[in-house]
């Protein structure tokens, strides 16, 4: 079936994931729509990367159903690889190749996954890189960039891959202060532009001023969710009011 049909991006269904006796993922239910911006927060070994890693299949789950698009994630099969083109994923950590050049990085996905020729990668690999303000830094290499600049190289070689989903796990956590903001701003961009975004972040600032949605998960379960000005000022559950508190104190 194709999923151009389906009003909602990505559905989890009842999704359970345990490793071992410890189960991380406790039948979460969830449905983001199309140009969706989503902040996942919640305290520190809740589930919330596990959950990202199901989303794009990096994770199988124990019980229930993910879609993508119309297409079950979780019963995907062969079909896997061709669901998890279309969703970009952006870790802690760049993940960059650092035996090729920045615009290197950016274009071999799309030539090798895609099929695209060498100099529409390449033509594409320059646009993204100047929309995430690097352009002058095509020809140098990873080890020459600050952390800020890696992170943008890795935000423009997922979007090669022109996703229809993108994914960003603490994309900001192992930057140094300075350098958050300007990955923020391109995050920020993104979601103005109407790109579907699950983001699993601690930077509430972010999570206020650019999601339509924060989803509260704490000990495998989503606590809450609701608009980022609802949760911030009157956060329901006793969990997302210490959260709250702890984080604008902090």
């Amino acid at each position: 079936m194709e999923g151009t049909g389906a009003n909602h991006l990505v559905e989890l269904r009842g999704v359970r994931k345990a490793f071992g006796d410890n189960v991380v993922l406790d039948g979460i239910d969830l449905s983001v729509s199309r140009g969706e911006a989503i902040v996942i927060a919640g305290p520190s070994g809740s589930g919330k990367s596990t959950m990202l890693r199901c989303v794009n299949g990096l994770e199988s789950v124990d019980g229930g159903d993910l879609l993508f698009d119309g297409r079950s994630i979780a019963k995907a099969g062969k079909e896997l690889p061709k669901l998890r083109a279309e969703i970009g994923m952006v870790f802690q950590q760049f993940n960059l190749f650092g035996h090729m050049t920045v615009l290197q990085n950016v274009t071999l996905a799309p030539v090798k996954v895609r099929g695209m020729s060498a100099a529409d990668a390449e033509q594409r690999g320059r646009q993204l890189l100047e929309r995430v303000g690097i352009s002058e830094k095509a020809d140098q290499y990873p080890a020459d960039l600050s952390g800020g600049q890696q992170q943008r190289v890795a935000i423009a070689r997922a979007l090669a891959m022109e996703p229809k989903l993108m994914l960003f796990d603490e994309p900001t956590s192992a930057l140094d202060p300075e350098m958050i903001r300007e990955v923020l701003d391109v995050m920020r961009d993104l979601a103005r532009e109407g790109m579907t975004m699950l983001v699993v972040t601690h930077e509430m600032g972010f999570a206020r001023e650019v999601c339509d949605r924060i989803v509260f998960i704490d000990e495998g379960v989503i606590v809450e969710e609701g608009p980022p000005d609802e949760f911030f000022k009157n956060a329901k559950s006793e969990r997302a009011r210490e959260f709250v508190d702890k984080i604008i104190h902090h």
